[in-house]
């Protein structure tokens, strides 16, 4: 089983990635970290662990990280999200317990005391705490056998700025040591992600799935989506965050290739962009395998295939 951290700041998108990961045996989660991204840091942790109740799985651990950006004020989403970052949701309160460790040190632990390559980590939200981890313990970096960021855009521009996806605008010091770090990464732009749309019927295949997952997958991205369609035209709105999930698990839906990916960190306007060498017209490096394309209706079937199997 692949060994796995999800770092996470849910998020409806968000969500449905840990749905996919707590439904599919091919991996060994270690524990689930909060960050502050979509919504402040005490209602992701809320969040994470309503889902884990959710999906039945109460003893995954979860552990709450960092409540602000490593250099700058949180930017946060609730005009997507909702003032709870699960607004379209009735779930109840959550009962799976917060870990006294903060995420920062489970993280550095975990990858030290793992060995070397065993542990990949799934980022769905800002890169605060594996920044801060790298910061910290800069010989983790050797230790991870990968990172998988939904994160950045190049061809479809930004998300938040007319240059910048969320995850990577919210934190672009941590992105910048992320990329940086010489860890082996896969990337999840907006390129990639725009195209597994939530059209209305996939919804319903969720809703007619019979679970009470399937219930509130369906909720939750009816609400969701309403902001996307609005904003870019579309029946359905990107469903970013399982891509990470999605690619671990069939890889052979996506495609991309080798690049060199620098985060611009000091422009007023374009900062938190992902300056991303498709074309290779640089002599920079590759440092992340940028992925652009995917079978979105094979996504789509092992999404709703896995979720039909939890409570």
């Amino acid at each position: 089983m692949q060994k796995l951290i999800i770092d996470t700041d849910p998020g409806q998108d968000d969500a449905v990635a840990i749905l996919l990961a707590l439904a599919s045996q091919e991996f060994d989660i270690l524990g689930i970290t909060t960050v502050a991204g979509n919504v402040p840091l005490d209602l992701t942790t809320i969040n994470a662990r309503k889902i884990c109740d959710l999906a039945g799985r109460r003893d995954c651990r979860v552990f709450a990280g960092q409540d602000k950006p490593l250099a700058r004020p949180l930017v946060t989403a609730e005009h997507v999200h909702g003032s709870t970052g699960l607004d379209g949701t009735d779930m109840p309160p959550p009962q799976t317990p917060v870990q006294d460790m903060p995420a920062v040190t489970f993280l550095i632990e975990s990858i030290r005391e793992h060995p070397v390559d065993a542990v990949t980590i799934a980022t769905l939200g800002p890169l605060t705490n594996l920044g801060l981890a790298l910061q910290q313990a800069p010989d983790i970096a050797a230790r991870i056998g990968q990172v998988v960021i939904m994160g950045g855009g190049f061809f479809e521009g930004g998300n938040i700025t007319v240059a910048a996806e969320f995850n990577i605008f919210v934190d672009p010091e941590a992105a910048d040591i992320t990329f940086r770090s010489g860890i082996p990464i896969v990337m999840m732009p907006l390129d990639v992600t725009h195209k597994v749309l939530t059209h209305q019927r996939r919804i319903e295949r969720f809703a007619c799935l019979g679970n009470e997952t399937g219930r509130q997958v369906a909720n939750m991205l009816s609400f969701s989506e309403r902001f996307d369609e609005e904003k870019y035209g579309t029946d359905g709105g990107p469903l970013h965050d399982p891509c990470t999930i999605a690619w671990l698990l069939a890889p052979d839906l996506f495609s991309g290739r080798h690049c060199n990916v620098v985060i611009e960190t000091t422009s007023e306007l374009t900062l938190g962009m992902t300056v991303i060498d498709w074309w290779q017209v640089s002599d920079r490096l590759p440092n992340a395998h940028v992925m652009r394309d995917v079978d979105d209706e094979g996504f789509f079937a092992l999404l709703t295939s896995r979720l039909g199997t939890l409570p």
